[in-house]
């Protein structure tokens, strides 16, 4: 028999039964309605049953006058879905993280960066090597060795940003030497096997004409001569010729190339100095060699200098 009773007549046990069995009824609905499924007829019956005491499924009470809005609140209040809380701790942490993904990649970019900007002017030097020898250009700064790291303050400017502020008025009095004219007497090539040095050598030893190989001192002497032969390059830069100079050891073989003859020195010794000490570049009263470059690698506040001797 239907149970008529209103709902303020139902206890609070009834109550709660009546609430447990229509959220059931709505999930199975929604199930039924996503399967395309009609309801089950047997279960729609059964969505408002009251359990009586005895534990045996009855029909739902029917509600009266003011209950139906009471009834029709709990129905919309089982169905409806729940409230979701925003997540503040998730989103700080996805944020801190995403902070870290772009320092990280910021830090990959600026020694990518770095890396091409030295591949670059390496390549570019070998192809200024390639290129045919201009012509000499007159060298004016003997107050420090050649092969410094600093390029020049500026377009047109002699004097390197690394020479000594109480050293740059001897610059300025230094009166500048010729060109000297191309013969087959200069050298063209220099080879050193044992550190993997194969070369071209162009006149002077300026910042500018270093990128294009290694530089031969105006007013040293020529392959072979009696006398000074000077010959500077970079050692981390414009192709880092002389990266290896360090390694080079007593009795190892220089080769310079000329248009006529191969001359052959052979190394006697190796020094780090200061870049003020130029007096390794002084004439010297037999055949000689003298080969200069940066020290250490990278941070090139001393000189490396390799002399040789002309073997006979």
């Amino acid at each position: 028999m239907r149970d008529r009773r209103s709902v303020d007549a139902l206890s609070i046990v009834e109550l709660e039964e009546l609430l447990r069995l229509r959220k059931r009824a709505a999930r199975f609905a929604r199930v039924r309605q996503q399967e395309g499924k009609p309801a089950g007829r047997e279960l729609l019956d059964n969505d408002n049953a009251l359990l009586r005491p005895d534990a045996s499924p009855v029909r739902p009470p029917r509600v009266v006058r003011g209950g139906a809005r009471y009834s029709a609140a709990i129905t919309d209040a089982a169905s409806a879905p729940p409230r979701r809380r925003i997540q503040w701790r998730w989103i700080w942490d996805r944020l801190l993280l995403l902070v870290e993904l772009l320092a990280v990649l910021g830090l990959v970019m600026v020694v990518a960066e770095l890396f091409l900007t030295v591949h670059e002017l390496n390549e570019e030097s070998r192809v200024l090597q390639m290129a045919p020898p201009p012509l000499a250009t007159p060298l004016i700064d003997v107050a420090l060795l050649p092969g410094g790291h600093t390029a020049p303050d500026g377009v047109g400017d002699p004097q390197p940003a690394s020479i000594p502020a109480h050293l740059q008025h001897l610059v300025a009095e230094i009166t500048p030497l010729p060109a000297p004219t191309p013969g087959p007497e200069q050298a063209q090539r220099i080879v050193i096997a044992s550190i993997g040095v194969d070369a071209p050598v162009v006149e002077g030893d300026t910042w500018e004409v270093l990128k294009k190989g290694v530089g031969h001192h105006i007013g040293s002497a020529n392959p072979g001569e009696r006398g000074n032969c000077v010959l500077s390059a970079h050692n981390d830069i414009y192709g880092e010729i002389f990266r290896r100079l360090p390694d080079l050891k007593v009795g190892d073989e220089i080769l310079l190339h000329t248009q006529t003859r191969i001359y052959r020195y052979t190394v006697q010794q190796t020094r780090i100095i200061e870049p003020t000490e130029v007096e390794v570049m002084a004439p010297t009263s037999s055949p000689a060699l003298t080969l200069i470059s940066c020290y250490p690698y990278g941070v090139d506040t001393h000189r490396i200098v390799v002399i040789a001797s002309l073997s006979q």
